[in-house]
């Protein structure tokens, strides 16, 4: 095993913990990790990311299902649209995209720079949402949906989801909170919820049928990721998770700033 594995290993590890101990976030490493500590293509980063993401969202959401913080019926409402956008999107469009998908004189955007570039550019703000202080919301009367407005919020995530192999979260809190008067902590517990299903769903029912799995690796990365969750969830008792969200929403920044200069400044 090359050092350079052992580190992608131990940054699987560091990402449960950074789950652990600030509540979300961590997973969207997973797709940097994959690509750049392991050398797995776009397709295969993102598969694996989903698979990932959904897998510690699905733990998360239980324990929070246990402190009586999931709205179910509101995370059916939402997942229905999304888990249809992720799968179409794993399933149709990322198999069918070309390797190069315009050219300009002699540069060629390349299905990678596009998946990337925009993973890259939604990590700003999901940077953003963690350096932001949380502002409860108290809900007037009964929780309330808007149908046509959550059906379309709902395959745009989903769509994105499927082409980045990310959650996200920072998209799915606001909606639940603006779209169905939900107040913010069962939002975010309801979100994991959705991420999870959406995610697991889009992975088994896209990727999994279309291209060949790693499944010991994946299994093993994901299980090191559990048990940063656990040893996370852990250290939250001692560490104020709120103060590091701050610090990890900068480095998110500059992980973004990173990706965005190996797609578009170093040849590949």
């Amino acid at each position: 095993m090359e050092v350079i594995e052992i580190f992608g290993y131990i940054s699987a590890l560091i990402i449960g913990v950074s789950l652990g101990l600030i509540g979300g976030g961590g997973s969207i490493l997973a797709v940097p990790v994959l690509a750049y500590l392991f050398s797995v293509n776009e397709k295969v980063a993102t598969a694996y990311s989903l698979f990932i993401v959904g897998s510690s969202a699905l733990l998360g959401g239980i324990k929070q299902h246990f402190k009586g913080l999931v709205d179910w019926r509101t995370s059916i409402v939402f997942g229905i649209p999304a888990i249809i956008g992720v799968t179409v999107v794993r399933h149709y469009v990322v198999p069918a995209l070309p390797n190069i998908l315009f050219s300009i004189g002699d540069f060629d955007f390349t299905r990678r720079m596009g998946m990337f570039g925009l993973f890259a550019v939604l990590m700003i703000p999901a940077a953003f949402s963690m350096l932001k202080k949380e502002k409860e919301k108290k809900v007037i009367g009964e929780v309330t949906y808007n149908y046509p407005l959550i059906l379309i919020e709902g395959l745009i995530v989903g769509g994105i989801t499927g082409l980045i192999g990310a959650g996200g979260g920072f998209l799915i809190i606001p909606a639940l909170v603006i779209l169905a008067n939900v107040e913010m902590k069962v939002a975010v517990a309801t979100s994991l919820i959705i991420i999870a299903f959406k995610s697991l769903m889009g992975f088994f029912l896209g990727d999994a049928i279309t291209m060949d799995i790693d499944w010991k690796f994946l299994g093993i990365f994901t299980g090191l990721s559990f048990v940063g969750i656990f040893i996370g969830s852990y250290l939250n008792n001692f560490i104020d998770g709120n103060k590091l969200k701050k610090a990890f929403g900068y480095f998110i920044i500059v992980m973004a700033v990173f990706i965005f200069y190996m797609e578009f400044f170093v040849e590949n």
